[in-house]
């Protein structure tokens, strides 16, 4: 329990490795954007008394690791973390500076697991994560389509 955190009356230790995606996972998430972005989520899930831990920002995906306080939901945290994000990045790099209202960055929902005694695992997946996708996009450059007609 050395990472342990503490409330008044309670000692927790709560981190959960989370994978959300760009609407349509159109892959947007490169360049400046994505040097802005990780700065951005750190500030933004500060806001919450949460730490992101580990990140790692894909064309098409986010996966970060992050340490959550037990009076926080992880869907309250992770829902702000995706408004406070979508409407910075309209702001920033769309172009608009009022209302962000009817338009999406992110699709809805995301994948979220518990992480328990494996946290080191779980931090060396997040830092391959680049590395296995792009060796999965080069395999499937070489896989044939099936002929026409079903034979």
């Amino acid at each position: 329990m050395e990472h342990a955190q503490n409330l008044n009356h309670t000692l927790w230790e709560c981190k959960y490795h989370v994978v959300w995606i760009p609407k349509y996972r159109k892959k947007t998430l490169y360049g400046q954007l994505r040097k802005y972005m990780g700065s951005l989520f750190k500030n933004i899930a500060s806001q919450k008394e949460c730490k992101i831990i580990e990140g790692h920002l894909q064309p098409d995906h986010v996966h970060i690791l992050i340490s959550i306080p037990l009076k926080y939901a992880v869907s309250q945290v992770i829902g702000f973390i995706k408004g406070k994000s979508a409407i910075q990045i309209a702001r920033t790099y769309m172009g608009q500076r009022k209302s962000f209202t009817g338009q999406h960055f992110w699709a809805r929902g995301y994948f979220v697991s518990t992480v328990g005694t494996d946290e080191q695992s779980i931090r060396e997946y997040i830092k391959r994560q680049e590395v296995e996708d792009r060796h999965i996009d080069q395999l499937q450059m070489f896989e044939e389509e099936p002929p026409l007609g079903g034979q």
